[in-house]
């Protein structure tokens, strides 16, 4: 369906720098794939961001239905690739076919949701406050609000969901839901996919006739292109998923920009999970199975991954045991990259270093520079409050086995936590009102608290939060999973004393949208009377 050609989409354009070609790999043989991938040249950065300007003065103003189906017709696109991009995605990323197929889904479900949000049109938080003449000593003048869209975004795929956090996943959806031309910059591990993607939304764009401008998809090296992109003066703001190192990196250069930006990375979470007595004794097992699950699902390349688990000393020998017999069974893996294979050994040979850390289990991996094993590591509260660097990230399919005495420890390890994603206690209902003061230590250190449950898998709805305080994410207040999404890249407009028939629609007495509306501290549908 579509023919890939290894450079850039800028509009409805192709690039034309053939410089420093780069290639993918099938993970699995080694072998190399077709095409070879051009990064973008200076000139072709500076194009596509100017065409997003230029599309954002009409994009903007279009209406929710429009920008809904244009988001459907996207998520048809992409699903009608079928094959081709099944075989493209399990080339250069060594998943399995029913995990892309999953993904997939998962992708044009959030899409739909998108424009089904933007379609009813309550999303942009619509508030008006009446004029009164009369009131004194000063008379009230008529004050309306409503979330606007901020202007081009610079969208930066993720190596771990080559569809859902990549081309046309969350950050693309809300931001093209909210009003935004978006830009992309494709991951290096898997350009062929995100150009197949990329050739879907274009195609979108065409079809429902809008300016071109409003998406374009660039490859090359973050270090490189992601820097020049998103310091270029039209773009208005970014979303990042992917390492600390990196997220922080395009931080800095969008907050010392002339004109800094927003710029929402999410990075960096160990997802700690904290086991209580009861809860142990009761079903040691079952939560030994959940949490080898969780720990080596997708090779443990999840950002929920759980890599800290804290156990009760006195009653954990079963858990243990159960643990060590799962992971010994595991099977090596085949990781995203070689990167990040090297990083996850490195992790592993880093907490083996000294006395501290007891090896359980450390599966050798297989004769492949992408190969990984499963590994389940122990220590101790003390040692672990002692050690900071203990609670450092080791992304890959492993986890952290910490043994505590009682509460207070794990109180204590709450205070001293870094932002996370997320925190699971597994326990009893007695156990959570025994435990309210863990409870509300970690409200401040998360963005979503689970219990007995395991923080792989994250439901996208209207609820969800996947964010966190620093350094999961780079601003903790919002998420990049989730409707909530769409107001990272908007923000509020004030219309005072405004003509009535030059108000935006969502603002106007009639409401002739019939959306929520905050009026007068009332939530209503109703109309204005006079």
């Amino acid at each position: 369906m579509y023919e890939l050609s290894g450079t850039s989409i800028i509009g409805s354009s192709r690039g034309n720098s053939l410089r420093n070609p780069h290639r993918a790999f099938n993970l699995v043989t080694n072998e190399p794939l077709e095409p070879q991938y051009f990064p973008a040249s200076d000139d072709e950065i500076n194009q596509a961001a100017e065409l997003a300007s230029a599309a954002f003065q009409n994009y903007r103003h279009t209406s929710g239905r429009e920008r809904g189906e244009f988001l459907r017709r996207i998520a048809e696109n992409i699903e009608s690739i079928g094959e081709p991009l099944i075989s493209r995605v399990t080339a250069e990323t060594a998943l399995p076919i029913a995990r892309i197929q999953s993904e997939t889904q998962r992708t044009c479900n959030q899409l739909r949701l998108f424009a089904a949000l933007v379609e009813e049109g309550s999303w942009v938080d619509a508030r008006l406050d009446r004029a009164d003449a009369n009131r004194t000593p000063l008379a009230k003048p008529d004050v309306r609000s409503m979330l606007r869209p901020l202007g081009p975004v610079a969208v930066f795929c993720a190596s771990n969901f080559p569809l859902a956090f990549s081309v046309a996943g969350g950050d693309t959806a809300s931001a093209l839901a909210a009003g935004n031309p978006v830009i992309v910059k494709a991951h290096q591990a898997h350009p062929g996919t995100a150009e197949l993607v990329g050739l879907a939304i274009r195609d979108a764009v065409r079809a429902r006739n809008l300016h071109e401008g409003v998406f374009s998809l660039l490859f090359g090296p973050g270090a490189e292109v992601g820097l020049k992109l998103i310091q270029n003066a039209h773009v208005k703001a970014g979303g990042f998923t992917g390492s600390r190192s990196g997220g922080i990196a395009l931080l800095r250069a969008a907050s010392e920009r002339p004109e800094p930006i927003p710029f929402f990375a999410e990075m960096s979470s160990v997802n700690p999970v904290f086991i209580l007595p009861r809860a142990l004794r009761e079903r040691a097992a079952k939560i030994a199975a959940g949490l080898h699950s969780s720990v080596t699902v997708g090779a443990g390349q999840f950002c929920t991954n759980p890599g800290l688990v804290f156990v009760p000393q006195e009653h954990d020998e079963d858990l243990i045991a159960e643990l060590q017999r799962l992971m010994t069974e595991t099977a090596p893996f085949t990781m995203l990259s070689s990167t990040i294979s090297a990083a996850y050994r490195s992790g592993i040979e880093r907490l083996q270093e000294g006395s501290l850390v007891n090896t359980i289990v450390a599966q050798p991996r297989e004769d492949n520079q992408c190969s990984a094993g499963a590994a389940l590591l122990q220590t101790d509260v003390k040692s672990f409050l002692d050690n900071r660097s203990l609670a450092a990230e080791v992304f890959g399919p492993s986890t952290l086995l910490i043994s505590y005495s009682n509460l207070d420890e794990l109180i204590e390890v709450a205070r001293q936590l870094e932002g996370q994603l997320t925190a699971t206690i597994h326990g009893t209902n007695e156990d959570l009102q025994e435990s309210r003061e863990l409870v509300n230590t970690l409200e401040d250190k998360v963005g979503r608290l689970i219990f007995n449950g395991f923080p792989t898998g994250v439901e996208v709805g209207h609820a969800i939060v996947h964010g966190g305080p620093f350094p999961a994410t780079s601003d903790g207040r919002s998420t990049s999973v989730g409707t909530r999404a769409i107001t990272r890249f908007t923000r509020a407009v004030c219309y005072q004393d405004w003509p009535e028939d030059t108000l935006p629609d969502e603002l106007r007495d009639d409401n002739p949208l019939q959306i929520w509306r905050l009026v007068e501290g009332e939530l209503t549908k109703a109309a204005l009377t006079s």
